[in-house]
């Protein structure tokens, strides 16, 4: 049975120096208590509901972005394991949003939220995009609290050219705030950003460049790219949208400094962590550590999509922990 838990971290300082208020940490736990643990984290508008339905719509609001996966008798087999998962600081309707946070700092909540469930140490952490960002940082900041990892789309640094689609993007999420329309600031930032999660040849297949109206001219394509930011701007603050997407552009990790036995997942049309940079991360771990990668469509919202290429990989990633 699926249930919150939470932790007050209270009022700190962060990494780089500015000053996080009233942080509660938000997990949530499922399956089997008694069993292995695993952390399960995603990309910054995923949460901590990871397994409550079966697919993600607007009505639900992404509870259940991970169903597919993370079920009894699944990849994930919730009758095995006590997975637990968390909402990314800052918190959704938070008035106090940082001026900067890391994803050293999401690894210190982590911790605190485990220490405070009486978690030592964990069976492993399965974290996507942003999730797997902040679990190469758990793993190099606290190497006594989990014995495995799996990294998703993720490497040590951030991507150039991903770091200047971001910045674009926050640059007209602030426009949007400056004009008192923070929700068509965002929805926009979403529309580019969805042409970076996917791939060219994607919306190539998918769309046929039909006009849906005369006047002024519309398209299918981005018919979608709006409905997809409607939904995105209906479920994030502006303020927190640019904490999170800041803090993806200062990730750093060293990693030598990491000797956690790592599974690396990688779809090759992964625009912002190309398999590049997945081998630089694979070939610099300090501990064992193994690349799979697999063909998609779907680019870098591959995790979210390409359930039968990850499953059995993910299964047997599972079958070691104990």
């Amino acid at each position: 049975m699926a249930r919150d838990i939470e932790f007050n971290l209270g009022t700190y300082e962060l990494a780089r120096g500015c000053t996080l208020k009233d942080d509660i940490v938000m997990g949530r736990s499922y399956g089997n208590i008694n069993g292995p643990v695993i952390v399960i984290m995603g990309g910054i508008s995923a949460s901590r509901f990871v397994a409550d339905a079966q697919e993600i719509t607007p009505r639900n609001n992404g509870r259940g972005w991970w169903s597919r996966l993370v079920h009894e008798g699944g990849a994930i087999d919730l009758s095995r394991f006590h997975v637990i998962g968390i909402d990314f600081a800052p918190n959704l309707g938070s008035s106090h949003c940082p001026e900067a946070i890391t994803t050293s700092d999401q690894a210190r909540r982590l911790k605190a939220l485990l220490d405070a469930q009486g978690i030592d140490k964990i069976s492993a952490i399965i974290g996507s995009s942003y999730g797997g960002m902040s679990a190469l940082a758990f793993a190099q900041n606290h190497p006594e609290a989990v014995a495995r990892l799996c990294v998703i789309g993720a490497a040590h640094r951030p991507y150039p050219i991903g770091v200047g689609w971001r910045g674009i993007q926050r640059r007209v999420v602030r426009l949007g705030i400056e004009a008192g329309r923070p929700e068509a600031g965002l929805k926009l930032a979403r529309e580019l950003a969805m042409t970076t999660y996917r791939t060219p040849e994607e919306f190539a297949d998918r769309f046929t460049l039909e006009e849906t109206s005369a006047n002024p001219a519309k398209f299918d394509i981005c018919d979608y790219l709006g409905s997809r930011g409607d939904v995105f701007a209906a479920n994030m603050d502006a303020q927190r949208f640019l904490a999170l997407s800041e803090s993806i552009d200062l990730h750093r990790i060293e990693p030598e400094a990491i000797t956690t036995p790592t599974l690396l997942m990688s779809a090759i049309s992964d625009q912002l962590a190309p398999l590049p940079d997945m081998r630089e991360l694979r070939d610099r771990l300090g501990g064992p550590s193994e690349l799979f990668t697999f063909t998609s469509l779907y680019g870098h919202d591959a995790f979210l999509k390409e359930y039968d290429a990850m499953a059995p990989r993910l299964a047997k990633f599972c079958e070691g922990l104990g």
